[in-house]
C-alpha cells in the first residue's frame, strides 16, 4: 500500500485528527461529556469532561487539561489552569486517562508550560501519516 497524500486545508485534511480524538472519547468513558473540532491553525479539538474540566488538543503541543472557560467549533477554547499532559502530540489514546489524572494532581509529565512538538505550517513532516493510522483503524 502506497503512502497517500492528504492536500492542506481540504475538508478531508481537517477532519483527519477526528479519528484519533474520538478514540481519546472512547478511552474517557464516561469523564468524557461531549467534544467537537475546533478551528485550524493549528488544528485542534476540545473535550469537555465532568466536573467542568476540558481537554484540549492541538497538532503543536498535544493535549492540555484545565477548567473550561470558553470555545466551540468556531473559536479557540480557553482553559483556565491548563497543564499540558506531555507525552507527545499523540499519546495512546489509552494512556490518556492516566495523564489527565496526573496533570490534575499536578504530577507526572504535566506541565504549565506549552510545548511545541512542531509546527502546523510543516504540512509534509509526516505528522499527517500519523493521523492515518487512527482513521485505518476508525474504517477496520
Amino acid at each position: 500500500m502506497g503512502v497517500r497524500h492528504v492536500e492542506p486545508y481540504t475538508e478531508e485534511w481537517r477532519s483527519q485528527p477526528s479519528s484519533y480524538v474520538s478514540r481519546v472519547v472512547e478511552a474517557l468513558g464516561v469523564q468524557a461529556t461531549g467534544w467537537w473540532a475546533g478551528p485550524c491553525d493549528p488544528r485542534a479539538a476540545t473535550i469537555l469532561l465532568t466536573g467542568g474540566d476540558a481537554l484540549v488538543w492541538d497538532e503543536e503541543s498535544g493535549w492540555c487539561r484545565g477548567r473550561y472557560v470558553s470555545g466551540d467549533r468556531e473559536r479557540c477554547t480557553v482553559l483556565a489552569d491548563p497543564r499540558y499532559l506531555g507525552g507527545g502530540l499523540l499519546p495512546s489514546p489509552e494512556r490518556v486517562p492516566a495523564a489527565v489524572e496526573d496533570a490534575r494532581a499536578g504530577v507526572g509529565n504535566s506541565t504549565a508550560w506549552r510545548p511545541c512538538y512542531r509546527s502546523y505550517r510543516h504540512y509534509h513532516d509526516g505528522f499527517d501519516l500519523a493521523l492515518n493510522h487512527y482513521l485505518a483503524y476508525a474504517d477496520a
